[in-house]
């Protein structure tokens, strides 16, 4: 009767992962397009509403309720 010793990993040089003769090259850098300017957009740069105003107006609700 034979007795089962488990898993084992293969040992043989068939199975051996072969070493690398060669490095791979290095990644290529992608080019910058930094330089290119744009121009502003037709409808003009976004302009936010007046963050103050809208703050005080809410801070007065609030005390206006207590």
């Amino acid at each position: 009767m034979e007795v089962d010793e488990g898993c084992r990993t293969p040992r043989r040089s068939e199975y051996q992962i072969p070493a690398a003769l060669v490095c791979p090259p290095p990644p290529k850098k992608k080019p910058c397009y930094a330089k290119q300017r744009r121009n502003p957009p037709k409808e003009g740069y976004f302009q936010p509403p007046d963050l103050e105003a809208i703050l005080l107006n809410i801070a007065a609700r609030r005390e206006a309720c207590a």
